[in-house]
């Protein structure tokens, strides 16, 4: 017989039943910024005023001078240093702009959430070294520079807005980050019913970012998905996207001692496989990319 003690819900069990039961529709996605509206706009006339889109952008500093960074970046070996959004604009393409606001914006939005600087710094050094990958292996694929770093900027996007509205979430991250066996998504989802996968690929969705990175990053903790072996197997390009930021992050770790979670154990083999490199190949990327000056 079933006591009455076991019938009647705990404090815990009550918590965990309400985390279990938020859905996507609850959590907010920010809205897509302003600035991004009005460069589009710009972009979509027959002949873009890049004197106008200059203007658009040193109206906001903290933006202009993100730019002017992300174009000075040994990540991207320019021949040229920028000093202007303007030349940040020609050298890079109004394509790849518009990826550097929305990452750059993506800090913004969260601005109000404390104890996040050695997440944001983290996503935008293992971002850098993303890029660097990219350029520097080659792999074989339609894959841009510019596209990595932008998927590595919003790849663990999703968590921030988990932080925001799941109390004790951040308790949930320090167990996903040190699960051995399951996939970090699957912690989440055993645990609050949702996890920053789904979240992140929205985000990427409403912000209009390359279909390719939102799919990459509803699936980036995925084993199978990067294998290629899932029910509907994602393109190479996409394989590879993760793979390469995977990588990025493992090296930025050894480098630093940082970020230190369990997924390059879980992850890592399938990575290699995919980006057809050697393990005993990792420690000379790490010394180039210093050499290099990425992710400092």
């Amino acid at each position: 017989m079933t006591s009455l003690a076991s019938q009647t819900p705990t404090s815990d069990q009550d918590s965990v039943r309400k985390r279990m039961n938020i859905s996507l529709r609850e959590i907010g996605i920010p809205p897509r910024p302003t600035i991004l509206e009005a460069i589009e706009q710009e972009m979509a006339r027959e002949e873009p005023d890049l004197n106008r889109l200059g203007q658009l952008l040193r109206s906001d500093v903290a933006l202009a001078a993100g730019l002017i960074k992300t174009a000075n970046s040994p990540m991207l070996g320019l021949s040229k240093k920028v000093s202007s959004p303007r030349e940040a604009m020609l050298l890079l393409g109004l394509r790849y702009v518009v990826q550097v606001i929305a990452g750059l914006s993506l800090r913004q939005v969260f601005s109000h959430l404390p104890d996040m600087e050695r997440f944001w710094d983290s996503s935008a050094r293992i971002a850098e070294i993303s890029a660097w990958l990219c350029s520097h292996l080659q792999p074989r694929g339609e894959l841009l520079p510019e596209d990595v770093h932008t998927f590595a900027l919003f790849r663990d996007a999703g968590i921030p807005s988990l932080i925001i509205h799941i109390d004790d979430y951040r308790a949930q991250l320090a167990i996903a980050n040190t699960e051995a066996e399951r996939s970090f998504t699957a912690v989440e989802q055993d645990e609050i019913g949702i996890d920053h996968a789904q979240i992140g690929a929205r985000l990427a969705n409403e912000w209009l970012l390359p279909e390719k990175i939102a799919v990459a990053i509803a699936h980036h903790h995925e084993p199978a998905a990067i294998q290629g072996t899932s029910p509907e197997p994602l393109p190479t390009p996409i394989r590879q996207l993760i793979a390469l930021t995977q990588l990025a992050e493992y090296i930025f770790q050894i480098r630093t001692g940082l970020a230190m979670t369990c997924e390059w154990k879980k992850l890592g083999p399938t990575c290699l496989a995919v980006l057809d490199l050697p393990a005993e190949n990792i420690g000379e990327l790490v010394r180039l990319s210093r050499e290099a000056e990425v992710g400092n």
